[in-house]
């Protein structure tokens, strides 16, 4: 049934353990067939279910806005240093309408690639994420306009 599940994942796991071994002796390939089918098995509890993702176009645009974003933030963060400005750092809570597992974690990615900013915490019993800005001058502009640039596309394309 794991096998089935993730052969990919399964797959790369035995070959991973060949590589740290160094060895393709049929002892090491059964041994990580073994380790291979208990990780996969182990990990299942934490694995989120698939998504169905229900507009491309709007993936095309989260997936722009999210370049066009991350080089602004680049230039930022290095306009800030170079300016030897002391940052306006701050702890912004957004409450979210996101709920699918796989949406909040392309958001905690879209937050962790993007320079001058870092997941902090979300907690899923208020449906709130907390995240650290580097320098914002209006935190209630920035939090709206996190969810308009993000959060409301991965809603579009994901619920």
């Amino acid at each position: 049934m794991i096998l089935l599940s993730r052969p990919i994942i399964w797959l790369s796991l035995i070959v991973l353990w060949l590589l740290l071994n160094g060895s393709v002796a049929p002892g090491q390939i059964i041994l990580g067939m073994i380790v291979a089918t208990f990780a996969c098995w182990a990990a299942l509890p934490v694995v989120p279910g698939k998504a169905r993702v229900r507009n491309i176009g709007t993936v095309a645009a989260l997936v722009l806005a999210v370049l066009v974003d991350v080089v602004k933030s680049n230039i930022a963060v290095l306009r800030l240093i170079l300016s030897g400005r002391t940052a306006r750092s701050a702890f912004v809570d957004i409450p979210l309408e996101l709920t699918d597992e796989n949406g909040l974690a392309v958001l905690a990615c879209i937050v962790t690639a993007t320079p001058g900013s870092a997941w902090v915490q979300h907690n899923s019993t208020r449906n709130v994420v907390t995240i650290h800005v580097l320098d914002t001058a209006d935190v209630d502009a920035w939090a709206a306009e996190f969810r308009q640039t993000y959060e409301r596309r991965l809603v579009e394309i994901l619920q």
